[in-house]
C-alpha cells in the first residue's frame, strides 16, 4: 500500500473541531455556573499545543509538519482560568457578557473548521473522479 499523507489535514482539523466542540461545552457549563458561589470559569488550550507542534522546524513546509503530527501531541487540556481573580465578592469569576462573547467567537471557528473539513473531502472527492 502506498503510504500517503492524504488525511493529516482532515486528522488536525478533526482534532481542531473537536477542541472547539469541548469548548463550547465548557462555555456552556461556565453560563451555567453564572450565579453559582466560588466557581472558578473554565477552558481549554489547544491553540498553543497546535502552534507549537507545527511550529517545531523553522525549514518544513505547512504539508512535512502537518505531516509529522501526532494524535499525542494534540491532546486539549482543561483548565480553571484565573483561579484566583473574582470579579464579584463571592468569589465566582464568571462574566456572562465574556462568556458570550468567546461562544460567539468559537461558534464561527467551530463553523469555518468544518467548512475547511467538507471542503478537503470535496478536494479527495474531485480527485478520485
Amino acid at each position: 500500500m502506498i503510504n500517503s499523507s492524504v488525511f493529516s489535514y482532515v486528522d488536525v482539523l478533526s482534532k481542531t473541531a473537536d477542541a472547539a466542540w469541548k469548548r463550547n461545552e465548557i462555555i456552556g457549563n461556565n453560563i451555567s455556573n453564572v450565579d453559582t458561589p466560588g466557581y472558578k470559569r473554565q477552558d481549554i488550550d489547544f491553540e498553543s499545543q497546535l502552534r507549537q507542534a507545527l511550529g517545531n522546524s523553522r525549514y518544513e513546509t505547512v504539508d512535512a509538519k502537518v505531516a509529522h503530527l501526532s494524535g499525542t501531541e494534540l491532546e486539549a487540556r482543561v483548565y480553571t482560568d484565573s483561579a484566583n481573580f473574582s470579579y464579584r465578592l463571592d468569589g465566582n469569576n464568571v462574566d456572562i457578557d465574556t462568556e458570550g462573547v468567546t461562544l460567539a467567537a468559537n461558534q464561527i471557528k467551530y463553523n469555518g473548521l468544518i467548512d475547511s473539513i467538507k471542503q478537503e473531502f470535496a478536494n479527495l472527492k474531485m480527485v478520485i473522479k
